[in-house]
């Protein structure tokens, strides 16, 4: 894919975000994806290559969304991205003349046809000029937690590189629901008393609820893995319990 983009647009700079998505997860894709883009300049080019639908009829789709361009295919992956939020503009790409082949390849798309338009997209041709004008793009949604004056049980979204479980409980709702109450937090083979204010609020080796960057609770350990020392996964519970101070 660099190869293809650099014989279009030789003086593009390439940036990768990432090369660890697991394989075929299109919702941890649009998470990174999500938290990370609006951190680069306006008029970025992202070309988001999970695509375990390449070769279907899936449509292969660029668009513009807050100053930004994304490439990729049509399977939920840019909804999530948005946040259901409405695009600016959208394009089908089934425009040939700008592939690396009019006969692209039923497993490489990534390749043949999204390397080469976010690379013509690079060189300063519009959207317009790339497809077809469309207002559909396959809809899928993050699931929410549950909430209540007792609690919220949400789940982990996002496992990073250290190990950190990320959830996808908001700080702003666990603080509406909270009301100055104590808390626990039940997360793998771990109850957690309180929110830490950073990794190091406990001692090395200890786990701690924190919320992270993306405001967003994390279950993490002081210089070591979550998931591998709580037994967490990908898609595992965790419940916040609100507790009377006294």
């Amino acid at each position: 894919m660099k190869g293809t983009i650099l014989r279009i647009c030789p003086q593009v700079q390439l940036i990768d975000l990432t090369n660890d998505i697991s394989s075929q997860d299109i919702m941890e894709a649009a998470f990174v994806v999500r938290e990370a883009y609006a951190y680069f300049p306006e008029g970025a080019i992202h070309l988001v290559v999970v695509d375990p639908g390449v070769g279907t009829s899936r449509p292969a789709v660029a668009l513009r969304h807050n100053g930004h361009y994304f490439v990729g295919p049509d399977n939920g992956l840019f909804s999530l991205v948005t946040s259901g939020g409405e695009p600016d503009e959208v394009v089908v790409l089934d425009k040939p003349a700008f592939w690396r082949t009019p006969e692209p390849s039923n497993t490489f798309h990534g390749r043949d046809i999204f390397a080469p338009v976010a690379a013509h997209l690079a060189n300063g041709r519009k959207l317009c000029e790339l497809g077809s004008p469309t207002q559909s793009l396959q809809d899928l949604r993050w699931v929410r937690p549950i909430a209540d004056t007792q609690g919220l049980r949400g789940w982990v979204v996002h496992i990073d590189h250290f190990g950190n479980c990320i959830t996808n409980i908001e700080r702003a709702e666990f603080e509406a629901w909270r009301e100055g109450r104590g808390v626990k937090v039940y997360a793998g083979t771990s109850i957690l008393k309180g929110i830490g204010e950073t990794y190091g609020s406990v001692e090395k080796g200890d786990p701690v609820a924190v919320f992270g960057n993306s405001d967003l609770l994390e279950i993490a350990v002081n210089g070591g893995s979550a998931a591998e020392l709580l037994s967490i996964r990908k898609g595992a519970a965790v419940s916040v319990v609100f507790v009377d101070k006294s």
